[in-house]
């Protein structure tokens, strides 16, 4: 089974996406794949219990690839995209573009604070595509 979820984000941050992946699974267990098809955002597993989490990694972000207006990133020449468009590739290397997932009995086996988001790395809202991929047991 496969589908392709797209996802309308705000801009750059986490967004939320364990309920529509969840409500997607189908009975039984198996393996979910979920693949991001973009180069400036990401996908993660991450808390989803307190707020806090999600700007704050949002803001260390921002300061491990600033964008190129900011005078440590003057090294950087792929710039006429804008100047937030290198530092969402930079960020998008260093996190996950796929996720695996066990999924047992059709729930996906996250722990009790973990939820799926997709990463923003761009400065205003894009639509992205999270194509997903349910292989089932055959047991």
């Amino acid at each position: 089974m496969h589908t392709t979820f797209t996802i309308q984000t705000r801009g750059p941050g986490l967004t939320e996406i364990t309920r529509d992946v969840a409500a997607w699974l189908p009975d039984g267990s198996g393996l979910l794949t979920l693949f991001i098809r973009h180069t400036s955002a990401s996908l993660l597993i991450q808390e989803n219990a307190d707020p806090e989490v999600r700007p704050d990694l949002t803001a260390f972000l921002r300061r491990l690839a600033p964008p190129t207006t900011d005078p440590s990133m003057a090294y950087l020449t792929h710039t006429y995209e804008g100047p937030d468009d290198m530092p969402g590739h930079i960020k998008s290397m260093l996190l996950p573009t796929n996720l695996s997932i066990p999924v047992i009995d059709g729930r996906m086996v996250l722990g009790t604070w973990q939820g799926i988001y997709v990463v923003e790395h761009r400065d205003r809202p894009h639509s992205r595509d999270v194509v997903a991929h349910f292989l089932r047991d055959v047991a």
